[in-house]
């Protein structure tokens, strides 16, 4: 036995020296070291011998195990260390060759048109203000003039937080904080995003919008009609034509929609604009009168007007896009034309 195991020692390591690669290293431990390996048989075969001479048989075989492991773990860090020295000869950079240049992100259509709208406000002396988006239940609807049960509160498809939280509808709910810490007179935007449970072509759950409201002495619905005709022509072009037109909101009193003539068509008519040659952009009016006293402002000497223009819809009105989903969507594709 004793003869044998040195053998199989002798062997195994002489076939150890002609492996060059990892697959015949594989092939070599199957056969040298692997359960049916002659030397795996033959410390199987110790119970065979007689008890005097198994201990001294067994630790020569353990010797012979650790000898052809530690010679198969050297020859496998020898293998490794060859492949990973072709391949970085093979791969080797370059450093004399120019750089990659990075590429640049820009500014996504709704922050453009964000930024395009405050600085075209700023210019009218509009403040920016910003609110928060959880928002409580009495401003976003009672002190807007929608108290409980009013019908309006059906319009507004509301994310509930509690019953006392909301996450706000619209932009509106910062009238009433302006308006309870400042003194007429003053000009505010307020820019940010709103949540509703709506999603189509010309809606989403989350969208953008842009509060305007201005309070003072002398305003008048001509003032509203002349601030976002000078906004839209302003993003739009001199020549675009603006419209006017009644509508009911319970927080303006009166209500109007302001519609723009129609991007792609320029009025003529398509499937956009329904083949009217109008596009719905911004609704507002002039301040309800109880949503002043509920401000604390006194309307029999003070007046205001207030809309909201959906940054997203006009986003996609300034370039082109027909349906606002695209634009939250987060393809590469589509942004890159932007």
């Amino acid at each position: 036995m004793e003869g044998q195991l040195g053998a199989i020692q002798s062997a195994a390591l002489t076939a150890l020296e002609g492996v060059h690669d990892e697959v015949a290293l594989r092939a070599w431990y199957v056969a040298h070291l692997a359960k049916k390996s002659p030397l795996m048989t033959a410390l199987g075969d110790l119970g065979k011998l007689p008890k005097e001479q198994r201990a001294e048989i067994g630790k020569h075989g353990n010797e012979v195990k650790r000898v052809l492991e530690t010679a198969y773990a050297e020859k496998e860090q020898a293998i490794q260390a060859e492949v990973l020295a072709r391949s970085l000869k093979e791969n080797a950079v370059d450093m004399t060759l120019p750089g990659q240049r990075p590429s640049y992100g820009h500014l996504h259509p709704v922050t453009q048109t964000m930024r395009q709208m405050c600085a075209i406000f700023s210019r009218m002396g509009f403040q920016v203000y910003t609110g928060p988006e959880v928002e409580l239940e009495e401003f976003n609807f009672t002190l807007l003039n929608m108290p409980p049960y009013h019908p309006a509160r059906d319009m507004q498809d509301t994310f509930w937080v509690s019953d006392a939280l909301v996450m706000r509808t619209h932009t509106s709910p910062n009238q009433v904080r302006v308006m309870r810490s400042q003194r007429p007179p003053f000009r505010v935007i307020v820019p940010g995003k709103c949540y509703r449970v709506d999603l189509d072509a010309s809606h989403n759950w989350m969208f953008h919008q842009i509060e305007g409201f201005a309070v003072g002495t002398d305003i008048s619905l001509s003032d509203l009609k002349g601030t976002i005709t000078a906004l839209l022509r302003q993003m739009f072009g001199a020549e675009r034509q603006v419209r006017l037109r009644s509508s009911y909101f319970p927080f303006t009193e009166p209500s109007i929609e302001a519609d723009l003539q129609c991007t792609i068509c320029d009025g003529a008519g398509c499937g956009l604009c329904k083949y009217t040659g109008w596009l719905e952009v911004i609704p507002g009016g002039m301040v309800h009168p109880q949503v002043l006293v509920n401000c604390g402002i006194d309307p029999n000497e003070y007046r205001g007007f207030a809309f909201g223009a959906g940054l997203d819809r006009l986003a996609a009105l300034k370039f082109g896009i027909r349906d606002i989903r695209y634009l939250f969507e987060n393809d590469s594709r589509f942004l890159r034309q932007f």
